[in-house]
Formats: structure tokens, C-alpha cells, sequence
């Protein structure tokens, strides 16, 4: 009988909102984000006629931590993706390849000026986070 009761109260909890939420490092959507925001990073650092958008910037990240949260995930469990080094390097790595398959090569600013005006162009997440000089 107290294994049942466990089982139930275990089984309760797992219904909730939050079991139904996936970990944050399988929201596709705070992922990609992320990603996109790192290769913008990169393409500014890589390229010297390209700048940040600061402000649209940190616009954006507030828009992507109300959408975590709207989507039921808490401060904490926010906080602790963003500080996690294992979820940091995962999206560093996949933005390298992201940047790798779009003909970036490390020591090469003409590659990284050509993918940040195609992202510019395309009015991906990463173009609107750059400006060309």
C-alpha cells in the first residue's frame, strides 16, 4: 500500500506544468536564439566593418527570458542554463559549425564580413544583431 501511495504522489508530480516542460537545453526556440546571438558575436569579433547592436541587443535577451518564462520555466531554472558551461560550450559548438558551413574561416575577416551582410540581408536573429559600417 505505501509503494502505491508513493507511486501516485510521484505520478502526481510528474503532470504537472513543469514535467511538461522540456530541459531548457531542448527548447528549440531559446536554443537557436542563443545560437544566433553567439554567431553575431563572432561575425562583429571577425569582421572589422561590422558593429553590435547593443541596444537591440539586450532588447532582445529580456524578449527571450520572458519567453522562457511565459513558457513556465522560473528565474532559477533559467539562470542556471545561462550559467551552465556544458550548455555553453553546446552552443559555442554549434555555432562554430553554423559559421564552419557557411564558409567562415578563423583568419580570414573577408568570411566573416560576407556571412554577417548575408545575415544582415536575410533578416536572420544574428543580421538583426549587427550593423554594417
Amino acid at each position: 500500500m505505501r509503494v502505491a501511495v508513493a507511486a501516485l504522489l510521484a505520478a502526481a508530480t510528474l503532470t504537472g506544468p513543469a514535467a511538461a516542460l522540456p530541459p531548457l537545453s531542448q527548447e528549440r526556440h531559446v536554443n537557436d536564439s542563443l545560437v544566433q546571438a553567439r554567431v553575431a558575436d563572432l561575425l562583429r569579433r571577425g569582421c572589422p566593418t561590422l558593429d553590435a547592436r547593443v541596444i537591440r541587443a539586450f532588447s532582445e535577451a529580456r524578449k527571450l527570458k520572458r519567453y522562457a518564462q511565459d513558457q513556465g520555466y522560473s528565474n532559477e531554472q533559467i539562470d542556471a542554463f545561462l550559467d551552465s558551461r556544458e550548455e555553453r560550450r553546446r552552443i559555442y559548438a554549434q555555432a562554430d559549425r553554423y559559421m564552419t558551413a557557411n564558409g567562415v574561416v578563423n583568419g580570414q575577416p573577408e568570411t566573416f564580413c560576407r556571412l554577417g551582410r548575408q545575415e544582415i540581408d536575410r533578416k536572420t536573429i544574428a543580421g538583426s544583431l549587427l550593423v554594417a559600417r
